[in-house]
């Protein structure tokens, strides 16, 4: 075993602008701790932090920290096998993961395994041979899976094997996907695709920040021309302090669940949800996960500088520079005009005419050829070399397993004109460039706001007259219809993943964009882009709701986007929030959610080079700004945030003051809600199942369900209940209406009642006759057994000489057993027989002697007397001993 590049390959503490460190010869800063929680000394921000932040938040509990890069071991297979592992130990909170490459999947561009415990994350990252067509949109494919056998299961549903992508599992995708995409650089059209699967997972250590850490590793090694190494950590909020990676069981404690992805110099994403938490908390918690993450890049630096492959920077392809002037100079004008327009259809409109105006222009001055693609004048001449020395010819037929046909490729000449495909990118971004300008200079947005007026607000409740709850929340050009079903434990969500458990979801929000919202036309099927939406909606929510001994409901939500433009995710939150209250769902406090846009470099475009945030983004400012940050909270603390940054250089401050003027906003909006016309109903609809909660022994619950739920069953069909649900001492009874609940209720209390010994019921029925006794019925539902020897003071044979079916006795209970089964007696209640005479055919076993008399007990017994007459067979009068008083 060897180790390499153990230094810091020549730099030294200079090359850290962000530190100040001891003036020593040292070129290395190293300081750890065994704990979670634990002080760091001070030193100076890598952020500009705004005076609010009075503490620093190193001066609280974050992360050890170190400068250093880790040192890389070498592991050798073999004497000529050529199976090399690398591996380096990298700081992750308060522990250290394992990072290794080398010995698994060789033939990818780059593979990598990341162990935290006992948690195990395989990913890797392939490119294609031939770039696609030039687009807008980087052709990155990204697949995340959790096998079962990672936690020692199988799958559940007849199929075993893994079958299509859970919820879960897109989530995690997208959050390996969009801190990556900025990091690509534009014109790299080679099809990435990064594979990720959990192989082992022990429980504790949550494998889906290890996979975005492990997915930024294996690009960085891999010949994707990104610029930076890619990490993630996870900050949670464990009593008032933040802990960086905590467990599975730690995060259940904590009040704040951050995920924040990005480089040793930029946070590129962030993502989660709290509990109402102050806006200066999470610029807290976000500090202190960049610490993190630069921690875990600048540990990552031997290894990539080792395994590293050449960056593939000669692929990139860029449509001339020339092209741009020509562009402005044709569509410069009609852009001014046509970005004035407020209407969203009618500005695209005349934007896709102002497009083909600038392709005939182009056309007509032959600068277009529609049939080939723009090549960069600096790889004219490397394509057109003769590389017929790396082609091999193969005839056709039979061909083994990894052979590869190559069939000779005649290089074509270099184009002399602009593709169509690059007018369209530069016009695109000219028109982004134009739209930046205007919001700059002239102050007005597209629609003729300011950078903090919200769009016009329209609410409206119960506008579905048959769901429980519904409501219409209208933002500008964005709409969302919420629709609120209330039900039983059988309409929760059960989920099948890693982190497996019993507990049903018992809310859930499940948000749709059909390609109608936009005016286009395109297929109806479920995206990543709608899973995420409505999972950011859904944590929005979720701490506002009741707990479910106040509220024992199931709750689903729907949003369908029925107009979008822009912030469709928060106009679900909004909607979600009046269509929950219509249903009559008592909510903790109201919530909003607005989403914010940013221009970073306002000098690039004619401004004064400070910032400008926007509240309120449209569509087309979220696609020409350098950050889209949607936050949902009520007026003193968030829920839920999301933020992509598409470009560096955002600091603390420029947070905190989106953060200010994202919290004004939701002020607003909240106004604006609540004077939806119609308001929410505030009560249950009629439509509405009514949902009973009774409290039993949890020693009776076999009672209620019987062998194999038979008892359960009748009661369900006797009541006329919709369902009835007993676990753990909590029986939830879900009917239509309250007749049925009542009817319910006292078949169940008849079934767990606690009788005594001693006590006496009347006129019950005799149910059935068995060879040692008859079953007799105490209450509805309720049955006792009266042995033989106990149906009557003289000798019988059988019981069915005493009684039968239908008959109503008088009966005392007399046995009750371990298993809670009654034995009642009706001797007890008869007069004593006198002595019979031994006969010839009479044995004196066959004799019985009379009973002894009752002694009823000293406090007065339960007397129970059925509501159903008694029939004309009615037991002789007691003795005065045996009377109830």
């Amino acid at each position: 075993m060897m180790l390499l590049n153990p230094s810091l390959h020549g730099r030294t503490p200079a090359s850290y602008p962000f530190l100040h460190l001891p003036t020593q010869a040292s070129t290395s800063l190293s300081v750890s701790s065994t704990s979670s929680r634990f002080f760091l000394p001070q030193r100076a921000r890598p952020f500009s932090p705004s005076s609010k932040l009075r503490t620093p938040p190193w001066e609280r509990k974050c992360p050890r920290y170190r400068v250093s890069a880790s040192s890389v071991e070498c592991t050798e297979y073999g004497n000529s096998s050529g199976l090399k592992k690398y591996s380096v130990k990298v700081p992750f909170g308060n522990r250290d993961i394992l990072v290794e490459t080398g010995h698994i999947g060789r033939q990818a561009s780059a593979s990598v395994t990341v162990t935290d415990g006992e948690t195990i994350v395989y990913c890797t990252v392939c490119l294609a041979d031939v770039p696609s067509d030039p687009s807008d949109f980087f052709p990155l494919f990204v697949n995340y899976q959790e096998r079962l056998s990672a936690a020692g299961r199988t799958s559940g549903g007849y199929f075993k094997r893994e079958g299509r992508t859970k919820d879960h599992e897109v989530l995690v995708c997208r959050l390996m996907d969009r801190p990556l995409r900025p990091t690509m650089p534009k014109g790299f059209y080679h099809e990435t695709q990064i594979l990720s699967w959990v192989f082992s997972y022990d429980g504790l250590h949550s494998p889906d920040c290890l996979a975005v850490t492990a997915a930024g590793i294996a690009v960085s090694l891999s010949e994707v021309p990104n610029t930076n190494t890619v990490s993630c950590v996870r900050i949670g909020l464990i009593n008032d302090q933040f802990v960086v990676n905590p467990t599975t069981t730690e995060m259940e404690e904590s009040e704040l669940d951050l995920v924040i992805a990005g480089t040793d110099s930029a946070i590129l994403m962030i993502e989660g949800y709290c509990n109402f938490l102050p806006e200066e908390r999470l610029l807290e918690a976000v500090e202190i996960g960049q610490l993190a993450i630069r921690d875990i890049c600048r540990g990552v630096e031997n290894l990539v500088k080792t395994c590293g492959k050449p960056k593939m920077t000669d692929a990139i392809r860029l449509p001339p520079v020339e092209l741009y002037k020509h562009v402005e100079d044709i569509s410069g004008e009609g852009l001014v005009k046509a970005l004035e327009i407020k209407d969203k259809i009618s500005r695209r409109k005349a934007l896709t005419v102002l497009e083909e105006k600038v392709l005939t222009v182009l056309s007509e001055k032959r600068y277009i050829s529609k049939d080939e693609s723009s090549i960069p004048n600096e790889g004219l001449a490397d394509l057109t070399e003769d590389e017929d020395e790396d082609d091999e010819v193969v005839d056709d037929g039979e061909v083994d397993e990894g052979d590869i046909h190559i069939k000779p490729v005649p290089h074509k000449p270099p184009p002399l004109f602009y593709s169509e495909v690059d007018v369209k990118l530069v016009f695109k971004e000219v028109s982004s460039k134009f739209l930046r300008r205007r919001i700059v200079q002239g102050g007005k947005r597209s629609d003729g706001r300011s950078s903090v007026d919200l769009r016009p607000i329209i609410s409206q409740c119960g506008i579905l007259p048959r769901a429980h709850g519904s409501a219409l929340f209208t933002r500008g050009e964005t709409q969302s219809l919420a629709v609120v079903t209330l039900g039983d434990n059988q309409m929760a969500q059960r989920i099948d993943n890693l982190e497996y458990s019993e507990d049903p979801k018992r809310f859930y929000l499940q948000y749709t964009f059909p390609p109608s919202s936009v005016g286009e036309v395109g297929r109806m099927s479920l995206s990543r882009r709608e899973i995420g939406h409505g999972t950011l909606a859904e944590r929005a929510l979720e701490p506002t709701l009741p707990p479910e001994d106040e509220f024992p409901y199931t709750i689903r939500v729907e949003s369908t986007i029925t107009e979008s433009n822009g912030s469709s995710s928060m106009a679900s939150v909004c909607g979600g929030c009046l269509a929950l209250l219509d249903a009559g769902v008592p909510l903790k406090s109201r919530v909003a959610g607005i989403a914010m846009g940013l221009v970073l470099d306002t000098e690039e475009v004619g401004g004064n080079g400070e910032p400008l945030i926007l509240s309120d983004i449209s569509g087309s400012e979220d696609a020409s700004g350098d950050m889209d940050l949607k936050l949902a909270g009520n007026e003193t603390g968030i829920t839920a945030f999301q933020m992509d940054i598409k470009v560096s250089g955002i600091t603390l401050s420029i947070m905190e003051k989106a953060l200010s003027q994202a919290r004004d906003g939701r002020k607003l909006i909240l106004n604006e809600m609540a004077k939806s016309s119609p308001s929410p109903s505030m009560k249950i609809s009629k439509y509405a199942p009514v949902i009973h909660v009774m409290k039993i022994k949890p020693e009776k619950l076999n009672m209620i369900i019987g062998p194999g739920g038979k008892k359960i069953k009748s009661i369900i069909e006797e009541a006329g209940v919709e369902s009835i649900d007993a676990e753990g001492g909590i029986v939830k009874i879900t009917a239509k209406d309250m007749l049925s609940i009542e009817k319910s209720k006292e078949l169940i209390s008849n079934l767990t009642m606690v009788p005594s010994i001693g006590d006496i019921f009347r006129n019950c029925e005799v149910k059935s006759i068995v060879p040692f006794g008859v079953f007799v019925e105490l209450a509805p539902g309720r049955e006792a057994l009266c042995h033989i020897s106990e149906l009557s003071s003289d000798w019988i044979g059988k019981p069915e000489d005493a009684v039968k079916v239908g008959d109503r006795i008088d009966v005392m209970l007399k046995e009750i057993n371990e298993k809670g089964q009654l034995r009642v007696s009706r001797r007890a209640l008869l007069p004593e027989s006198e002595p019979e005479k031994l006969t010839d055919k009479q044995s004196p076993t066959q004799i019985r002697a009379p009973m002894k008399e009752n002694i009823p007990p000293a406090r007065k017994p339960f007397v129970r007397s059925s509501t159903v007459p008694a029939t004309p067979k009615t037991p002789a009068p007691l003795k005065e001993s045996n009377k109830v008083k």
